[in-house]
This record gives structure tokens, sequence and C-alpha cells, in this order.
């Protein structure tokens, strides 16, 4: 099967649907909801605690499970958990999901200004937990969908993810200026619950046969079948290039808007409320694209569309304080966000063997993350020493790249199938 124009007999607003689909969005909320309780939420509890600034800084450590989550990994593709819940995928995500919502207790009961280290060890094991929800769901997702149907089922968990964090973002701090921090942490969990409700009710993938026979073959199989396909250097390189020049370019835009004058009212409504509306747009356009016309050849214009709307930053600079063009940046910046996220983590899905779904993706989406968390640290010296019209071109022209190495992704997906 071609996968630069794939054909479904089922039409796109059929297959948005389909309980496979159903299941991405609901999956999706649950693995976005607990991110953001122990980042920029957890990070303003602390701050109305009167902690200090360098120690909330040291937070950023937290979200060390989810750049080395591809090390446990291996231990979700060989092993069934005996909790009388059928099927591998379902029991490991029933006891994560379960222990998630222990650990957000355990959170909520804990409090910054007693006992800081006890409320920092309950936000790390929340987060090593949720990056274990991560690993499954991803697994789920690659080995539900059938090849075609990656990009459209991608662009739902990603939606579903979006509504998650902006529940435990926006809703929560909204949530905890009335009730308080704890008892808000208390809500979250109850939310948590819908992960639970939905793996219940969900059915196990069709993927027995492809189980690993020995936790040797599950940790080792994975990286030798990988990095023994021609061009695997190159793919990965991809992956760390492809939202490269959109993660840069985000890391530090709340500061240039704030530079520009725009009020954190203003920053609020449009970059966070309006944006999000606008990535959920192209999340959705953008998997029934990548439904109609496949991975391969969305992947290349939707990267496109990604470096045009960087480029956009350079024209807001130059603008200064003028709401409706911040507006119109930000909602094509959200727009194609949305459709390169869900068509990249489609084809990293794409890329994964199915007997190794859960180690392979988590060792890509690791990849994929280290612009986030390591290559953006040092973005503000550069915008400081060049300015923001010549940050913003250099975040768009470094994205050329991948935008080059976009194109060899058809032969990559077709060696995988022929794997």
């Amino acid at each position: 099967m071609s996968t630069n124009a794939p054909t479904t007999t089922t039409p796109w607003w059929q297959a948005m649907f389909t309980t496979p689909m159903l299941l991405s969005g609901l999956m999706g909320f649950a693995s976005g909801l607990p991110l953001l309780l122990t980042l920029s939420t957890l990070q303003a509890w602390m701050k109305d605690s009167k902690v200090s600034l360098a120690t909330i800084g040291l937070t950023a450590f937290i979200g060390l499970p989810y750049t080395l989550k591809f090390l446990w990994a291996p231990l979700i593709d060989r092993y069934q958990l005996p909790i009388g819940v059928q099927g591998r995928r379902r029991s490991w995500l029933v006891l994560t999901q379960i222990l998630l919502i222990l650990a957000i207790v355990a959170l909520a009961n804990s409090s910054p200004t007693v006992n800081l280290w006890g409320t920092a060890c309950a936000a790390l094991v929340l987060a090593f937990f949720s990056a274990t929800q991560d690993i499954v769901v991803d697994a789920y997702r690659r080995e539900s969908l059938k090849d075609v149907e990656q990009g459209l089922g991608s662009a739902m968990y990603v939606n579903g993810y979006r509504v998650g964090m902006l529940l435990a973002g926006g809703g929560a701090l909204a949530l905890a200026d009335a009730i308080g921090f704890q008892k808000m942490y208390w809500v979250m969990a109850v939310a948590m619950s819908a992960g639970v409700l939905t793996t219940l009710f969900a059915p196990e993938p069709d993927t027995e046969a492809s189980v690993p026979k020995s936790l040797q073959e599950a940790v080792v199989q994975p990286f030798v079948e990988f990095f023994t396909r021609p061009g695997a250097t190159l793919t990965l390189l991809f992956i760390l290039l492809y939202k490269l020049g959109d993660t840069l370019a985000g890391a530090i835009t709340t500061p240039f808007y704030m530079d520009l004058g725009f009020s954190k009212t203003e920053i609020g409504a449009v970059v966070k409320l309006w944006g999000f509306w606008a990535t959920l747009v192209g999340g959705t356009i953008g998997g029934i694209l990548i439904l109609r016309f496949g991975v391969a050849r969305t992947l290349f214009w939707f990267g496109v569309g990604q470096m045009l709307s960087t480029f956009g930053f350079v024209l807001l600079a130059h603008t200064g304080h003028n709401l409706p063009m911040l507006a119109s940046v930000i909602a094509f910046e959200n727009f194609t966000g949305g459709m390169g996220t869900a068509v990249f983590v489609g084809f990293m899905g794409s890329l994964t063997d199915k007997r190794f779904t859960a180690t392979q993706y988590a060792l890509l989406s690791s990849l994929m993350g280290v612009p986030r968390v390591i290559l953006s640290a040092p973005m503000g010296f550069f915008a400081s020493a060049w300015g923001w019209p010549t940050y913003f071109v250099f975040c768009t022209l470094i994205a050329l790249p991948g935008l080059y190495l976009a194109l060899k992704a058809k032969s990559w997906l077709q060696q995988e199938k022929t794997a």
C-alpha cells in the first residue's frame, strides 16, 4: 500500500466517530491531564506558597521521567500484569491510571509550605506514572489503528491531550482561586478516573502473537531492529529537526509579547484561549488531510506551514503592539502547529515495529522532546544578542534541514512496511 496517497472505504466524517478514533481522543485526554499538574500548575502553587524562584526553577527536573521513559518501556512490551484485567495493554493502563489517581491524591495532601520535599517527591511520582501511561497509550493507539488511520488517530489523540492540558492548566488555576490548590488537586484526581473508565470499556489490540518471548528480547531487539534499518540515523535526525524551528520559536514567546507591550490579559485571551481553539481545528483538519493524502506527503507540506507560521513572528516584531496582528499570527501558528504535531505523531507511530511498539515509540518520542527540554535553554541569550526579528528569522531558517529530510519520509515508511 502506498504511503503517499492511501485510500480508505470509510469517509473521514465517519472515520472520526469509529471506536478506535474516539478512544484515541479519550486516551489523549487522560494523557494530557497529569502533565501540567507537575509543571506550570505546581509552579503556581509553589509561588503562592512563597517558595523562592530559584527553587521553583529546579522543579524542571520533575519532568525527567518523560525523557527517560524508554528505559522501562521494554517491561510494558514484555509482560501482562496479573490484575484481573484482560490484555497486556489494558492491564498496564488500568494499574497505571489507578496509581496516577493515588499520586494526585498524595500531591493534594502535601503542602509546599509545610514540606516542600514531600510535595516535590509526590510530583515526581506523579510524573513517573504519567510518563508510563504515555508509553502504554502510544502503544495502544499504534496497535489499534491501521496504518492509513495513524494520522487521523494521532489528531484525535492530540486534541484530547490539549483538552486535558486546558483543564489541568487554566481550568485548574481558576479552580484553585475558588477552592484552593489542595482541593483543586482532589478534583483533578476525580477527573483522572475518566481514564480508568475508558480503559475498562476499551478492547485489547490483537497483538498477542507478537509479544516478545523474553525480557532480553524486549530490551535488545527493539533497538537492534530499528538501527539495522537503512536510513535509521537519518530518521532519528529528522525526528530531532522536524519541529525544531517551531519549538525554539515558541520557547520564549511570552517575553516577546510583553516586550511588544501586550498586557497579560491580552496574552492570556489571545495566546492561550484563541490559540487553543486554533490548535484543535488545525489538528482535526490535519488528521482529515492525512487520511486523504497520506503521512509522507502531508509531513512535508505541514512542515512548510510550520515554517511560514514561524516567519509570522518576524512580521509581528516589526508591527509592534497590534492586537489583530497578534491574533492572526497566533491563529496561523497554532493551526499549522496542530497539523504538524498530528502528522508527526502519526509518522512516529507508523515507524514502530508492532512487536516492540512501546519501546520504540518511547525512544522516538523521547528524542522528539529534546528540543523542548534541552535545546531551548540557551535561546534567551540568542534573542537578547540578536534582537527579536533576527532571532525569529533564525528559527524560520532552521526548519529547512527538517523539511529536506521530510522528502525522504516515504522511503522510510515503505521500508517499515516491507520489514
